[in-house]
């Protein structure tokens, strides 16, 4: 019988990722934390905690071997590390963040309360109630005031009439306000979820179903009467409507407008970071999709310039989000202007960092940029370099890729193939890729006619071959614009590659070209 393989992957594993995730500071708060009580230090969870913070990777053979707990006693212990390292971090002044400050405010006042303390209870729930109602934190205002009630009841006053009046109109104010957040909230969610399992509208019944839907479900709103949190919602589910049904001039407008609102209420980038970072990501996105450049480089100027000023908290979260959001925003301006060669200098910078970012990193993340890595590579003219990174999403199993970017690297792949004189694998890529594409759901025209000329073009003499490229360019050009086919063109700069042939240009000079056509 074989033995059970107790190596376990990183990211399956809690707490060996939680202490991972442990900043030098955050380690030694750790331990005075713990060292607070006599015999702490050697007690087994913080035995358990040196040994996992000196593991590389998870095993819990070596932990067994080094005698801390028994196989039948481990979960217990792991579960109470991971309570002791939430308690300790939960203390640590980088973590005192307004939610936690308000929470804090309220479990304090909670206590009073159940001691007999109103007056005292009362004198906290106010200030809490006013720190969140000024940080949007409308959920925790709700509560606290239905507490503020409660203990209002028992702390008998002459004004107790006119403050259940008040009171009450606080809470009805607070619930309206939360119920439209959760409503627009929900729209938010249920359109990112429509747009991660089906993707893009493909066709007129599908558009129809998609603005149904939306319409159905947008609750009725004043736009002059919504606050900071109701406004962030509505334009978040305005965007992924707009990415949906694949008008990107109006995902621009909404991201601009979620940016915008943040520029309004300045002091939100320090309490929504990640919030205000998405932003600018799909702002920058929007612009890369309609190819305004000028607009584009001025945003991504803007954006580096906050990034520099660090006008938002730095954590192991944002310092993971800023790192994705900021490389693809580098790598797509050297796609929109075709400088494919300036920008390799991003490879070696973009590798070190996801290696020392390590299981921080989301897989899905790891592929986007061997994606691009791959198409600056093409773009360049490095058609092997091209082929090793498209090689490290076709053939790593481990690597969960969309469905959409696993078909466009096989088909870059390709196309990297032809141009690199490969054509001895051409066979086998041909075969693979359509075993692959075969196994699709709602394959696009647009691949299917790609795959089939990149086929025919094995059986078409050398000196036919400029006019079997117009014939191509001829058939995909009219998809260009096609309001369902149009995103292949994102993935993949098709019609650029073909003109290179066409031309006898390089496929960077071509694209390079168009981008003086599109600057504005």
């Amino acid at each position: 019988m074989n033995k059970r393989n107790t190596k376990t992957n990183d990211h399956q594993e809690p707490l060996f990722a939680l202490v991972k995730s442990m900043t030098k500071s955050e380690k030694r708060q750790f331990k005075l934390y713990v060292g607070r009580f006599d015999g702490n230090v050697d007690a087994k969870f913080y035995s358990l905690f040196v040994l996992l913070d000196k593991m590389n990777s998870y095993d819990e053979d070596v932990i067994l071997k080094n005698k801390i707990v028994t196989k039948q006693q481990l979960s217990n212990l792991k579960a109470h590390l991971y309570r002791q390292i939430l308690v300790s971090l939960r203390l640590n002044p980088a973590h005192k963040n307004i939610r936690i400050q308000i929470r804090e405010q309220l479990d304090f006042a909670t206590v009073l309360y159940q001691k007999g303390l109103y007056k005292q209870s009362l004198k906290l729930l106010e200030k809490a109630r006013v720190l969140a109602i000024e940080n949007e934190e409308k959920n925790t205002a709700y509560e606290v005031v239905e507490l503020e009630k409660v203990i209002e009841t028992q702390y008998i006053t002459r004004s107790i009439i006119s403050r259940s009046d008040e009171l009450s109109a606080m809470a009805e104010d607070l619930s309206r306000q939360n119920i439209l957040t959760s409503k627009l909230s929900n729209l938010s969610l249920q359109l990112y979820g429509i747009l991660l399992n089906t993707g893009y509208v493909k066709n007129n019944e599908e558009l129809q179903n998609i603005k149904n839907f939306f319409k159905a479900r947008l609750p009725e709103y004043d736009i002059e009467m919504l606050g900071f949190r109701e406004k962030l919602w509505l334009y978040k589910a305005y965007l992924w409507y707009s990415f949906l049904i694949q008008d990107f001039l109006m995902s621009y407008r909404y991201a601009q407008k979620w940016v915008d609102l943040f520029h309004e209420f300045p002091k939100m980038k320090h309490l929504n970071p990640v919030f205000y970072l998405k932003g600018r990501n799909y702002q920058l996105e929007a612009l890369f999709y309609v190819k305004h450049t000028n607009k584009y480089k001025a945003e991504l100027t803007a954006f580096e310039e906050e990034l520099e000023a660090e006008v938002f908290p730095l954590n192991n979260n944002t310092d993971t989000i800023i790192f994705i959001y900021h490389y693809f925003s580098k790598l797509n301006l050297y796609f929109l202007e075709g400088n494919f060669d300036e920008g390799l200098y991003l490879v070696s910078e973009i590798e070190e960092k996801m290696k020392s970012l390590g299981s921080r990193l989301d897989r899905h993340y790891v592929v986007v940029f061997y994606y691009k890595i791959a198409c600056l590579y093409f773009g360049a003219g490095d058609n092997k370099t091209c082929i090793s990174y498209l090689e490290k999403i076709i053939n790593n199993k481990t690597l969960r890729a969309r469905e959409d970017l696993q078909c466009f690297a096989r088909i870059l792949s390709l196309v990297a193939h032809y141009d690199a004189g490969l054509d001895y694998h051409l066979e086998r890529q041909l075969r693979e890729t359509y075993k692959f594409l075969l196994k699709m759901e709602n394959l696009q025209e647009v691949q299917k006619e790609f795959i089939a000329t990149i086929k025919g073009l094995g059986n078409v003499y050398p000196h036919q071959i400029n006019k079997e490229f117009k014939k191509i360019h001829a058939r995909l050009k009219k998809f260009e614009d096609h309001p369902y086919e149009k995103r292949a063109f994102l993935y993949l700069d098709i019609l650029s590659w073909l003109e290179s042939k066409i031309e006898h240009k390089p496929v960077a000079q071509v694209i390079k070209e168009k981008a003086t056509q599109y600057l504005r």
